[in-house]
């Protein structure tokens, strides 16, 4: 085992946690919604159909990129021009000012950053077996993972003593212009291209195919078309990748809505979200890391049945109190299985993946996640909008967590 190429491949979840940490979940969704937008209600509804158009694009380019990558050979470049690209549109969101005049920008800029985080992890998660061995994919994947939840960890605490917290506001901020908010996701941007540095220096690349652009995208799309019409012919992956596209919808629309629904129901502020935010963090990375060994002495198929088990059980009792204080400590538990459920899911998928279409069934592995995603924003924002109700919103995330399990039951595990 290449420990160097572990430890740099691990980092590049500490750098990319920051975008979902501080823009999709705790902080600019938070601050959009009650500062940007005309109303909560209104912002929810407009966040959710953001989100549903990022969800269609990804769906679309992942495994179009992933394919296109595994004739090219290569994967490092693709993920340098997302990290890139991802970086310093999530860093234009200071100019997101607390007007509804910048609701269309700031969605513009919030969907571009998406995309680039999202079709950034199809390359990133197709280097997994490469870097580990496979008697140690599990535990690799959940101390990515687990790292991830600490780099959020990390960036909510420096927002929180950097910006949020001073008053007066550090660096000639202005609170009333909302700079200590807006300032945050440019370090949001830094941060991600900053400490995804070390995967460029230390994980090695494969070797290229010697084909041209033109070459690789004839042909990576042809294997595309080849691989899809051959899906049958895998069953295991098949119903997996079923499965995961209901389960992981309604996890991707718990993390994009849960800031905002604390803040709005909880009238939580910017300061206490954070908190929160910090908080789940933690257990988040406990369960990823501890539950790492889990996935590999009994698979990735149990710790994904227990874990979205178990998060549909705390969400639907999340909904159903009153107290802020009952809320905390059912977030709290609900955070311990967060990480198991995505990094078994990303486990189960390189064990499952032909080594040569690695590349391509981690695009396929990102179409699962995002061919349906639209739908969980999309219902969520249409409960929010006809009910006027932020809990009957988020309770459409519960079906997508039921069905991904009763077609996860079916899903024959890869043998160990």
């Amino acid at each position: 085992m290449n420990r160097k190429a572990v430890v740099g491949w691990c980092l590049y979840d500490w750098a990319n946690s920051a975008f979902p940490t501080l823009i999709s979940t705790f902080v600019f969704a938070t601050y959009f919604t009650r500062g940007i937008a005309e109303t909560p209600e209104k912002g929810a509804a407009d966040w959710g159909y953001a989100m549903s158009l990022a969800a269609l694009i990804i769906a679309v380019a992942g495994p179009v990129l992933g394919a296109i990558s595994d004739r090219a050979g290569r994967r490092k470049p693709w993920l340098l021009i997302l990290t890139l690209i991802g970086g310093v549109s999530t860093m234009a969101l200071w100019t997101a000012e607390a007007d509804s005049s910048f609701v269309f920008q700031s969605l513009v800029l919030v969907v571009i950053g998406t995309v680039c985080f999202e079709l950034g992890m199809v390359f990133y998660n197709a280097m997994l077996p490469d870097v580990a061995p496979a008697h140690m994919t599990g535990r690799i994947s959940g101390w990515g993972w687990g790292l991830g939840y600490a780099g959020g960890l990390a960036a909510l605490v420096v927002s929180l003593v950097l910006f949020v917290q001073p008053d007066p506001a550090l660096f000639g901020l202005s609170r009333e212009a909302s700079e200590h908010i807006r300032a945050i996701p440019v370090l949001a941007g830094a941060w991600m291209i900053v400490f995804a540095v070390p995967l460029f220096l230390m994980v090695p690349d494969r070797r290229g195919s010697g084909l041209t652009t033109r070459q690789a995208v004839r042909e990576g799309l042809s294997t595309l078309w080849g691989t899809l019409r051959s899906l049958p012919e895998h069953p295991a992956v098949f119903r997996f990748l079923i499965a995961r596209m209901f389960y992981i919808d309604g996890l991707n629309t718990l993390f994009a809505f849960g800031g905002i629904f604390a803040a709005a129901v909880y009238g939580m502020e910017s300061e206490e979200v954070l908190l929160f935010g910090i908080s789940l963090n933690v257990t988040a990375g406990l369960g990823a890391a501890g539950f790492a060994f889990l996935d590999d002495k009994w698979g990735p198929k149990p710790v994904i049945a227990i874990a979205v088990g178990a998060i549909g059980i705390l969400g639907l009792s999340m909904l159903l109190v009153d107290s802020k204080d009952v809320f905390w400590v059912l977030g709290l538990g609900l955070g311990l299985f967060l990480g198991p459920a995505q990094a078994a899911s990303r486990s189960m998928m390189a064990r499952l993946s032909p080594p040569e279409l690695t590349t391509e069934f981690f695009g396929l592995y990102a179409l699962s996640g995002k061919a349906t995603a639209f739908m969980g924003p999309a219902l969520l924002a249409l409960a929010v909008e006809a009910t006027d109700s932020q809990h009957w919103g988020m309770a459409t995330v519960l079906p997508f967590l039921v069905v991904g399990l009763l077609l996860l039951k079916g899903v024959r595990p890869p043998k160990r």
